[in-house]
Formats: C-alpha cells, structure tokens, sequence
C-alpha cells in the first residue's frame, strides 16, 4: 500500500471504475470453493499451481503475457455454473470495491464464456441483477453491466450472442450499458469486427473495445475510425508508442482510456509502474480513469493501482482531484449521478487541502 502521506486521502477518495472483469474478481479461494460445490476437477496432475488457493496465488505473479493470463482466466471461470454462483462473484467484488469507496462502478462480463458450457445468458443476467440490487441496498454503489464479446471467437458467434442480448431486451431495459470486447488482441485487429459496431451503432448501444494493451497504436486509431468507439479499454500503447496525432486526437475527443497500472506490469506491456504514461495523459489533457482490470489475477484492486500510481509519482490533492473527476465525466451513469459523485469527490478534496500534512 501507499508509502506517502496521501494514502488515507486516497481510500477516502470517491471512485469509478471502468475497466474490472467480473471474472477476474475470482478469488482463489472462491475458485476452490466453487470447484468443490460443482464437481469440478482442477488440472492439478498437469499444473502444480492448482494444488492450492496459495500456490495459484503465487502462479499469478509470474504471467508471461496476455495469452498465458488467459489460459488461467478461463479455467477460473469454468467453476461458474449456476446462479448463486455468478451472484457470490459479483457481490463479492462490489463489497471489496465499496471498501475501497468505489462509488460507482462500470463492469465486463464475458457471456461466450459461460455459453459454450452450456450456461444461459439469462442465468447469469438474474444473477447479476441480484448482485447489483444487493449491493445498492447495502452500499450505496451503482453499477452497470458491460457484455463483452471475445475476438479469439468467430464474429458470427459475437454477432449472435449480441443479438440474443439485444432481442431479449437487456439494452432497452438498461440491463446492458454497453457493448465491448475484449481476449487476445494481437492477430485480432479492430477492423476485423466493423458489422458488429456498426449494427451497436445502428440500435444506439454504446460502444468500446480492449486495444493498445498487446497491439500497436495503430489498433487504437482503427477502433476510433472504424468502429466509432466511444471508449477505449486500455489504449496504453498510444502513450508509450504513439505519435502525438493520436494524443492530440484522444484528447480533443474526449475519448475515456480506462488504463489499468498493475495489470500492464503483471502482463508485461510496460516494464514497470515508472513506465506507465502518467505525466503525458495528464499533460495531454487526455480523459482517463484507473482501474484494477482482473483484481484477483493482478496484485490489487482499485486503491492498490492508486497507491502505486502515488508511490511512483508523488501526485498533489489537485492531481488526484483532477484524475477522478475526469472518471466521472467519462462515466455512463445518469447526469444526476455524475453531479453527485463531483460533490463528493470536491468534498473531500476541499477537506484533505485544509489539513496539515500527515508524517
């Protein structure tokens, strides 16, 4: 946690999040759990690291990149079957983030995950909603839910799946804030999924996408051009590799970067947290967030990516102010909301500026 003085300032912080898979909120613990209750058999006689919640733990630390994550993201959520299930996984998350006052949070999910076991979108919808539900009632968060699809899959499945979504009316009753897509990135360009944003575009569905974690700059451009997102999850290459045209473009847009510290580290897309581009986003002008991605597989949640941000950077109140209130404002939550949350984020900016700095 926080070396600096600011560190009880920053769990005080009101924050959004943005960038959090559902999935990557499975604890080990919760993973063994679940595996016991459903009969499923961990592949511990080809992989030690399943011997135990602790050695899993331990293998977390040592991802070679986005693919070899993956292939233990997925067989973490093969323990997901039914829906007390993905109800225990999100309100587990949502009470973790409440504890680091996440005050409103803008979540993934991967259904095409889940479907190709067998399991029905609308058992993880019903379960989801009840976790939504329990935690406003508990803590006070708001949350929305954001489907994405897999680019590793065929763009018939995600067009099918987005179908489905959209003709049981998850997108008209709010249930769906957005569509997104995320998994393996490299051989996967933007261009390659074009029918699916222009038909999210056509329905006016909000739209965004994982590029410039793995892939080039380039990636970030063809979502803005072709796709027309309206976000860009991750975009870090456009800051570490990019040419000041896109800066420049992502900054006068308006366009959200939902940038995820530990998990560029833990994944190798930057060298460490003195390589994330904190400074040329702020200089930029840029409109981003920090978030925590896939907590359970990336060392931290949401505060632990603002402590390391504050270790390494030694920001102000100011910064940080600065920081969340572009969140809000990037948000896809109700105007009302947003205007809620700047008072609280200037509430206790206004309180930490008029104290004397801690030891």
């Amino acid at each position: 946690m926080c070396n600096t003085s600011l560190h009880t300032f920053l769990a005080a912080l009101p924050k959004v999040e943005h960038h959090m898979h559902l999935e990557g909120s499975l604890e080990p613990e919760l993973l063994f759990k679940l595996a016991a209750k459903n009969g499923i058999t961990l592949p511990v006689s080809t992989d030690p690291a399943f011997a135990s919640a602790e050695s899993l733990r331990k293998r977390y630390e040592n991802f070679q990149n986005l693919d070899d994550f993956l292939s233990y993201y997925y067989i973490g959520m093969s323990v997901l079957i039914d829906e007390t299930d993905f109800e225990a996984l999100a309100y587990a998350y949502f009470t973790k983030a409440s504890s680091q006052n996440v005050r409103h949070a803008e979540v993934f999910f991967d259904p095409q995950a889940h479907s190709r076991r067998g399991v029905e979108l609308s058992t993880i919808i019903k379960a989801f909603r009840r976790a939504q539900e329990k935690a406003a009632h508990d803590f006070g968060i708001t949350t929305q839910l954001i489907m994405c699809l897999l680019r590793h899959l065929p763009l018939s499945e995600a067009m099918e799946t987005f179908s489905q979504a959209r003709n049981e009316g998850y997108y008209d009753d709010g249930t769906l804030a957005a569509v997104g897509m995320d998994s393996s990135e490299s051989p996967f360009p933007p261009f390659m999924w074009k029918e699916l944003y222009d038909a999210a575009k056509e329905f006016g569905i909000r739209r965004t996408i994982h590029a410039g974690e793995e892939g080039p700059p380039l990636y970030v451009a063809q979502a803005l051009e072709l796709l027309g997102v309206e976000r860009i999850d991750h975009g870090v290459r456009a800051l570490t590799e990019g040419d000041d045209a896109l800066v420049a473009r992502l900054a006068s847009s308006k366009t959200l970067l939902t940038l995820c510290p530990l998990s560029n580290v833990r994944l190798n897309c930057i060298n460490s947290i003195s390589s994330f581009p904190l400074r040329r986003l702020m200089d930029a002008g840029i409109r981003f967030s920090i978030n925590s991605d896939d907590p359970a597989y990336f060392g931290g949640y949401i505060l632990e990516n603002y402590c390391a941000l504050q270790d390494e950077f030694n920001l102000d109140i100011g910064d940080w102010e600065t920081i969340t209130r572009g969140a809000v404002l990037g948000s896809w939550c109700s105007e009302e909301r947003k205007a809620q949350l700047l008072e609280e984020i200037k509430d206790i900016a206004d309180k930490w500026s008029g104290l004397p700095e801690e030891e």
